[in-house]
């Protein structure tokens, strides 16, 4: 209920569901009985879906309003064009309604499906609802009836369900099939080769369904990969059902995709990285990361130690060879002192040279690190790793101290640990014979978890006790520059303008 009421009729809302009269609501059946007037839309030839539905309620002495749109995709001259076209229809239908309204008449809008879900009505409701007294009588969606058509569940448990526009940028519509669990996929027609494109790019057409017309005459479904294009309509949908019962579809042919997710969790995925930990039917990877991926039904899951590397990336290539989708999990980005070369070396030995493998990247700790400061990576940057585990310290030596006579920026990543506890001062010893006491330094700990610390402080000041494995270090060049702000914090930027000698 909302507006103010008054000495007026009351505006109504009606959804009318998916198309077969007999599922409408026991109330929108009863509000098109006490309605003075019953409104509808419709295209230019007059007839009109939603009356159709609700046909056998309106009566002769109905005033029946049928609110004609300008235009469908034709042009126009409207010097707001297409959207400016169609800005002045709704206006001038409100007004209509309105009139009735303030003659005390009580108007019924009906919708298709359901008033506020990609209908019509919303754009009355948006310019009166706020003025009379308004009833929205909800509707069953046309995505209930394509699930309830096809006889498969929409989601189970956690999954989750995205409902898109099919007129979407394909590119756009592959990033958001990518990222879902589930999905219905709207306003087909003319869009469906780019949302078929957009299934495939994302190993999902096998599972989708196409729903034309659902409860209505001519009604028909078919897996979508069969469909001929030319014979889709509008009022089509596409379905990706829940997984839980199949889990994820098995590939054609075997594949490792090592996947970053970010610093720490979900909320640092890529819809690319989401969708490939969705779609795979095996991840391997370190525990720590893997407990990061959110368990799905049907899905295998190899934990191991963090120190095993080579011999987790052979696991994978097997379980490719034999024909399984595997996700190598990597924090932060895979190809930033993580499993992408690991799994590249692996793979270039000769008994894997047929598996595909493909590196989808991450967000790495540094930029994650820098974004939390400001812009310290705004210039040129070097990134380092101070373990020495793989490679000698004097080659650390030498690479720190030739970055920083060049003076660049450093990213220093696996600064400390238990059983490294020197690195850290012997780096600050280093870097203080060639940058000023003051250079800014970003200590960033924890970025994106539950202990994130982000701290701007000076060189000198750079104390290697408060430093470890969760930690990365930015040390800023001659430029970077470290400004209070108003609320209390620092931020550090490096400018992108280096000044000329």
């Amino acid at each position: 209920m909302s507006g103010n009421p008054k000495a007026t009729g009351k505006l109504y809302g009606v959804g009318l569901g998916p198309g077969d009269p007999s599922l409408m609501t026991v109330r929108a059946v009863e509000v098109i009985a006490e309605a003075d007037v019953v409104a509808y839309h419709c295209a230019r030839h007059g007839r009109s879906i939603a009356r159709s539905i609700a046909a056998k309620h309106i009566r002769e002495d109905h005033v029946e309003e049928r609110l004609m749109y300008p235009l469908t995709v034709e042009t126009t001259d409207h010097p707001g064009g297409y959207r400016g076209a169609l800005n002045d229809f709704y206006e001038e239908a409100s007004a209509r309604l309105a009139a009735h309204l303030d003659a005390g008449r009580t108007v019924a809008v009906l919708a298709e499906g359901d008033p506020l879900f990609y209908g019509s009505y919303q754009h009355m409701h948006k310019r009166l609802a706020h003025r009379y007294d308004t009833e929205v009588v909800p509707g069953v969606t046309s995505v209930s009836a394509a699930a309830a058509t096809i006889g498969k569940p929409l989601v189970e448990a956690e999954e989750i369900l995205t409902i898109i526009p099919g007129t979407l940028p394909e590119e756009e519509l592959t990033a958001r099939l990518a990222a879902t669990d589930s999905a219905v996929v709207m306003k087909l027609g003319r869009t469906f080769p780019a949302v078929r494109r957009a299934l495939e790019s994302t190993n999902r057409l096998a599972d989708a369904h196409y729903v034309e017309r659902a409860t209505m005459e001519g009604q028909r479904t078919a897996p979508l990969s069969e469909v001929d294009p030319d014979s889709v309509p509008y009022f089509s949908v596409a379905v990706l059902p829940s997984r839980v019962d199949t889990g994820p579809a098995a590939p054609e042919r075997g594949e490792v995709l090592v996947v970053g997710t970010g610093p720490a969790g979900p909320g640092w995925l890529t819809p690319e990285t989401r969708g490939a930990l969705a779609s795979a039917t095996d991840l391997v990877g370190y525990t720590t990361y893997l407990d990061r991926v959110p368990e799905r039904p049907g899905q295998r899951r190899h934990g191991s130690d963090n120190k095993v590397e080579a011999e987790r990336a052979e696991f994978a290539l097997d379980l490719a060879r034999r024909g399984r989708r595997v996700a190598v999990v990597s924090g932060g980005d895979p190809g930033v002192f993580a499993m992408a070369t690991a799994v590249l070396e692996a793979a270039s030995q000769e008994e894997y040279a047929d598996v595909p493998v493909r590196v989808l990247p991450g967000v790495t700790a540094a930029n994650a690190a820098a974004a939390k400061a400001g812009a310290p990576l705004g210039h040129d940057y070097a990134t380092i790793s101070l373990s020495d585990r793989l490679k000698p310290w004097d080659v650390i030596a030498a690479r720190l101290r030739a970055a920083a006579s060049a003076d660049l920026v450093l990213a220093l990543y696996n600064p400390g640990s238990r059983s490294r506890t020197w690195q850290v001062a012997q780096a600050r010893d280093l870097l203080l014979e060639l940058r000023a006491p003051d250079t800014p330094v970003v200590v960033a700990r924890d970025v994106g978890g539950p202990e994130e610390s982000v701290r701007v402080l000076s060189l000198k000041d750079l104390d290697p006790s408060e430093v470890d494995m969760r930690t990365l270090l930015l040390i800023g060049s001659s430029q970077t520059r470290a400004v209070r702000r108003g609320d209390g914090g620092t931020v550090a930027w490096t400018p992108r303008r280096y000044p000329e000698r």
